[in-house]
């Protein structure tokens, strides 16, 4: 798969396909055809074009990007966080997720953290309850810390949820 995959920095003439696939890994019956999923959990908007912009623009932030000529098949957004890389915005096209991608992706996030801002650590929040996608970063290297954080409820730019007991945890990966 990764011959032909090549990695860069988005810019914000990204940004409405940056939305729509991130969008379509998470929410909705789109995002059924892959197994990172959260229609069962979570309704409404998973990322905004506002928010993106705001992510482009912060030092040492970096969303990135897969793509197969030209086609954007993958992103993920990296930044330092109070000395450690943290990982976000993590999505892969539905009908791509299983074919190695993500891991591609997550190895050059890390790269990006380890390499160009020498931060020591990798960290990411992930639903807790979500134990496939947990399991799928501990085969990586990620460790459950117990740090737990509330979900943000109330706050629709998380989504809107379908259940009252959301709360995320911190995963972490010495870089």
């Amino acid at each position: 798969m990764n011959d032909s995959i090549r990695f860069r920095a988005a810019d914000s003439r990204d940004i409405p396909v940056l939305v729509e696939l991130v969008t379509s890994a998470y929410r909705g019956d789109d995002s059924r055809a892959g197994w990172t999923t959260e229609a069962d959990l979570l309704d409404g908007a998973r990322i905004d074009g506002e928010r993106i912009q705001i992510d482009l623009d912060r030092e040492r932030s970096r969303i990135l990007i897969a793509e197969r000529d030209g086609g954007i098949l993958a992103c993920a957004h990296v930044m330092d966080e109070d000395g450690a890389g943290y990982f976000g915005m993590f999505a892969v096209r539905p009908n791509l997720q299983g074919a190695g991608l993500g891991k591609l992706m997550l190895t050059e996030a890390e790269r990006v953290a380890r390499e160009d801002w020498s931060l020591p650590t990798m960290r990411m929040t992930v639903i807790d309850t979500r134990d496939e996608l947990i399991a799928f970063y501990e085969r990586r290297g990620y460790h459950r810390t117990g740090i737990h954080k509330p979900f943000p409820y109330g706050d629709e730019r998380f989504g809107i949820p379908k259940r009252d007991d959301l709360r995320f945890e911190i995963l972490e990966k010495p870089l």
